[in-house]
């Protein structure tokens, strides 16, 4: 495993003046440093191409993070500044790598910075390589003690640009030193799944296709696609949600007991529930895949009409699908995946429907199946729901739900994400990040998902703000007698 950084870092970021570096990943590193848990010795080197002197810089995060961050005062702020450099650079010339090397060298003699190394590629995808291509050139990583790279998503467009791209960075870091971010894997109820699992007897003896009947995982949005228009037209729900997040939540719920908690032990059953996945045919592709694109309603635009988006774009902002696991635990288990931008509530969840009661003495009644509900974003909490007598009746059966609510306890909010994410990589700890082979497999199986419904019939926009999808992603749970959860039926549609 890797060492823990305790001596000491630089941390320096490339799209330094983003939304992610000033929505998520300085607010993160600010959260760390109140908690008092970071080394008393590091930088973080912001990059950028804007105009900006120091005084401007602090001037624009300050508003960053009073707007994304719990800043109490400004004295606050100001101590927390001192750890930050701005370095104005273009970062897509390659004559200028040399002069930002000089520069961290010297940063690290004049505060006595110990050479440990983080590099965040916070750019946009496009200038991913060449920004690697240059760490290379220019002999960065050679010099330093520890040297890792944090990556983001969506890694690579397809199978073959994936492939490309990871030769460049295993040719450069180690692999591993390489930390993959899906932000996803850094929420707090998504790391509580094996714990759920493989801590309690009443679920564990039951994580199986005798006693489950199916399982959804829902990741919804309210909003639209915001100022992503350009990259996200040339993404789309399935290479934005589907290949990464997605997939991640399937292989944590679906996994065999890994031999220990070590990461690659982790990650070597994840690897195996996305290798066991059933193979369709391109015509059972296009029957368990639902694409929509939201339209308008109201002062709500469609998104052809976002800024930067084809007007006649056949992209994709919703996709549903029904995939299969061909092994012995999940043999004949159907899991549901639903994902979409601008519908009915933001919610991220997984809904394990366990199968109805067999020889059943109450098989007159009206009797719901049980569930188990995680909630992961924005509440957080398990919800079990099971049967029981209603108080002052004979035999009125109702459902009721055991709910624990993990960020409902007053002065209690779970970390963010990326404070977790970026807290691992200081410890070198690799377990809530992805591994090559995940990448890989899952791209084979996202190509042949795009590459089956290219010749899809499709009309577009399909479903309208505040829905939860075109009516075909109901027709897909139905063929099977299954209906969505949703979270406005009270749990009584399960």
């Amino acid at each position: 495993m890797n060492k823990t950084i305790e001596n000491g870092f630089s941390f320096i970021i490339f799209g330094g003046t983003g939304d992610l570096t000033n929505r998520k990943i300085i607010p993160a590193f600010f959260q760390l440093y109140k908690r008092k848990i970071l080394p008393n010795n590091f930088k973080i080197i912001i990059i950028g191409r804007r105009e900006y002197t120091q005084k401007d810089y602090y001037e624009f995060l300050y508003n960053a993070l009073s707007k994304f961050a719990s800043i109490n005062n400004k004295d606050d702020f100001l101590n927390f500044a001192k750890y930050i450099i701005y370095y104005k650079m273009d970062y897509l010339n390659n004559a200028l790598y040399p002069k930002l090397k000089q520069f961290i060298l010297d940063i690290e003699a004049q505060y006595y910075i110990a050479k440990n190394r983080i590099y965040y590629l916070a750019s946009s995808q496009e200038h991913f390589e060449i920004i690697i291509q240059n760490l290379k050139n220019n002999h960065f990583i050679e010099d330093a003690t520890i040297s890792r790279l944090m990556i983001e998503k969506p890694f690579g467009k397809n199978l073959e640009n994936a492939k490309a791209l990871n030769e460049l960075l295993v040719d450069t870091f180690k692999e591993e030193n390489i930390y993959r971010v899906d932000h996803y894997l850094g929420k707090e109820m998504l790391q509580n799944i094996l714990v759920i699992r493989f801590s309690n007897i009443i679920f564990e003896s039951l994580w199986n296709n005798q006693f489950i009947d199916h399982i959804q995982i829902t990741s919804s949005e309210t909003i639209g696609i915001e100022n992503r228009g350009k990259l996200y037209d040339s993404t789309g729900a399935i290479r934005d949600m589907l290949q990464n997040h997605m997939l991640q939540l399937l292989s944590l719920v679906a996994m065999e007991k890994p031999k220990d908690l070590t990461p690659d032990s982790i990650k070597d059953e994840k690897t195996k529930v996305l290798q066991n996945i059933k193979h369709y045919s391109i015509e059972e592709i296009c029957e368990n895949v639902v694409l929509g694109q939201y339209g308008s309603k109201g002062n709500i635009k469609a998104y052809r009409e976002e800024d930067n988006v084809n007007p006649n774009s056949m992209t994709e902002t919703f996709v549903a699908m029904r995939l299969e696991i061909d092994n012995p635990r999940w043999r004949g288990v159907n899991f549901y995946f639903r994902t979409g931008k601008r519908m009915a509530k933001k919610c991220t969840e997984i809904v394990v429907q366990f199968k109805e009661v067999q020889n059943n003495l109450y098989k007159d009644f009206n009797i719901l199946p049980n569930s188990l509900i995680i909630k992961i974003q924005p509440m957080e909490g398990i919800i079990m729901q099971f049967n029981t007598k209603k108080p002052r009746t004979i035999n009125t059966i109702v459902p009721v739900q055991m709910d624990f609510c993990q960020n409902c306890e007053i002065g209690f909010n779970s970390p963010e994400a990326y404070e977790r994410l970026l807290f691992d990589v200081l410890r070198g700890d690799s377990t809530l990040f992805t591994r090559w082979d995940e990448v890989e497999i899952s791209w084979k199986l996202i190509d042949k998902i795009i590459d089956s419904c290219k010749n899809k019939s499709l009309t577009f926009p399909n479903y309208l703000p505040g829905e939860n999808g075109p009516k075909e992603a109901d027709m897909l749970l139905a063929r099977f007698n299954h209906k969505w959860h949703n979270e406005e039926d009270n749990y009584e549609n399960i």
